[in-house]
């Protein structure tokens, strides 16, 4: 989260956004976390004026409590609109690692 503050405060907004789908892949099974990246995408798709993205957020925001309720998230899911909300990924290695590491 916060490389990708960093990114956004630089003005870029594709990095910020690559920022946010490792973090979400790192957070989506905490709550908290899950919410705040998928707040951050939709700030980034609104300063785009990237209304697919904004859609797309505003119907994962709704989704994150339901998922977390029902215990189904897809796991690797990079969270942003250009993927099915519903669709697992597989984890890059490099956050399976930190995922490991932290479940330890």
């Amino acid at each position: 989260m916060a490389e990708a503050a960093r990114h956004r405060s630089a003005g870029d907004a594709n990095s910020a956004f690559a920022a946010l789908e490792r973090a979400h892949v790192l957070g989506q099974l905490d709550f908290v976390p899950h919410v705040r990246v998928h707040w951050q995408m939709l700030r980034i798709g609104w300063a785009a004026g990237d209304r697919r993205e904004v859609t797309g957020q505003l119907m994962r925001i709704a989704l994150v409590p339901v998922g977390h309720l029902v215990g189904r998230l897809p796991i690797g899911n990079t969270g942003g609109s250009n993927v099915s909300a519903f669709k697992p990924m597989a984890i890059p290695p490099d956050l399976e690692r930190l995922i490991e590491d932290r479940d330890r």
